[in-house]
């Protein structure tokens, strides 16, 4: 999941695209293109303008925003690989029946998850307007706004809870800015490795793939110790590299 996706509101998300107003501009959730208002834009051998090429953008390059959705991570679904593949079947306008035969089950099992995935998505839609009203009192009486977690966090836990405060101090502390972005050493409790690790993520460009030595000499720059530098960020999530090393890319 990327942040775009993650920043995005709900009806958003279901659509696959947002609406800059400040730049006129609607954005794709899924990679980024941009596709601003008074253009008109070429789509196979068809011309459209800002609003339909997103969405035929969407629905042509992506196969549309349900797919995408479920090949999010499960702990953003929580959907398990049987339930994915009843949604598509779903989705699909298949019958009780048909399901059921095509996926060797009773057709009442596939009511009962029908009626669960309806219950679950009340709940969200509750839970969502809960948290949503507490966040919005919460910001007009605290500054103590949490951090959020980077998107290739293998396990989220109390490391993670760290406020912006909390992360500014650990990024003067631990970091000199006379000549560009300086560590001066590398943390040992786990938070600070968390927010010191986050700061030296923004030093690369999010789309774009680098090579070992590209990837070792932007680091360089940072800290002595490279090795130590980019095992970390791989471990926690902050990268992914192809299998023999060669390629590194933010997660």
């Amino acid at each position: 999941m990327n942040n775009r996706l993650l920043e995005a509101d709900l009806n958003e998300i279901k659509d696959g695209y947002r609406f800059q107003p400040e730049i006129q501009c609607y954005t794709c959730l899924t990679c980024g293109k941009t596709f601003e208002v008074g253009e008109v834009f070429q789509i196979n051998t068809r011309w459209f303008d800002a609003l339909r090429a997103i969405k035929e953008h969407v629905q042509t390059e992506h196969g549309g925003v349900l797919d995408h959705l479920l090949e999010l991570d499960k702990k953003y679904t929580n959907l398990t690989e049987k339930q994915i593949s009843l949604v598509k079947n779903l989705a699909s306008g298949m019958t009780d029946k048909e399901i059921a035969k095509s996926n060797n089950i009773a057709a009442a099992t596939v009511r009962h998850q029908r009626f669960m995935f309806r219950e679950k998505a009340k709940q969200a839609k509750i839970y969502l307007a809960i948290y949503e009203s507490m966040e919005r009192a919460t910001s007009m009486v605290s500054n103590d706004s949490l951090m959020d977690t980077h998107l290739g966090a293998v396990a989220v836990d109390e490391r993670y809870i760290l406020t912006v405060e909390e992360d500014q101090k650990i990024i003067e502390t631990y970091f000199n800015f006379d000549h560009g972005l300086r560590l001066n050493m590398f943390p040992s409790k786990e938070k600070r490795k968390i927010a010191v690790l986050r700061k030296i993520v923004t030093q690369f460009e999010p789309s774009k793939e680098y090579s070992e030595q590209e990837m070792n000499e932007i680091l360089r720059q940072i800290y002595d110790d490279v090795s130590t530098i980019r095992r970390y960020l791989i471990e926690y999530g902050f990268f992914e590299r192809t299998k023999d090393g060669s390629r590194y890319w933010i997660k």
